[in-house]
């Protein structure tokens, strides 16, 4: 028997749930329950670029698990878990800064995005892509759904995975 493919996707704690989210996000996260070994994140580090109420997130984040757990997640089977509570995913995040150049960060439509629209452009949105790739290459998951408004960072986590082991010299991150 084969072991079953991993799906891994992750959810800002920036908000209420809302249908949007269930829609989007939380549904099909559920259906892949049956065909993956699914790990599900609270990516508080992510809302940190826009979210700084430490109240509002720690609701936010309790929100999202009771509204997973409501529709269905399965404890026994599946993973859920908080981003900020493991602390490889921010060292991982600062290896890879290191062999990303600053002109493939400028290239994200989040960012350029952010610019255009006058919104806040801290450090955090500007890296939003190296910490997302961190996510990804850690759990060296064989699917990662994503919105059409993250596809490009999927893409950018490979690229960071390739300088990575070519400037070490080994398929580390894949």
């Amino acid at each position: 028997m084969s072991p079953a493919k991993r799906s891994l996707t992750g959810i800002r704690s920036s908000g209420i749930v809302h249908i949007g989210n269930y829609l989007g996000m939380i549904r099909p996260a559920l259906e892949r329950q049956q065909s993956f070994e699914c790990l599900y994140f609270i990516a508080d580090l992510h809302a940190l670029t826009t979210n700084r109420d430490a109240q509002a997130m720690r609701s936010q984040t309790y929100d999202i698990v009771a509204t997973f757990l409501a529709f269905g997640f399965d404890t026994k089977k599946h993973l859920m878990y908080r981003q900020s509570d493991l602390p490889f995913v921010t060292e991982l995040a600062w290896y890879l800064s290191c062999v990303t150049g600053v002109g493939l960060l400028e290239k994200s439509h989040a960012y350029k995005d952010a610019l255009a629209q006058d919104k806040e452009t801290n450090h955090g949105v500007f890296a939003y892509p190296v910490l997302m790739a961190a996510d990804i290459l850690l759990y060296d998951a064989d699917v990662v759904p994503v919105g059409k408004d993250q596809k490009q960072h999927v893409e950018m986590a490979r690229d960071m995975a390739g300088s990575f082991n070519a400037a070490f010299g080994a398929p580390l991150l894949k």
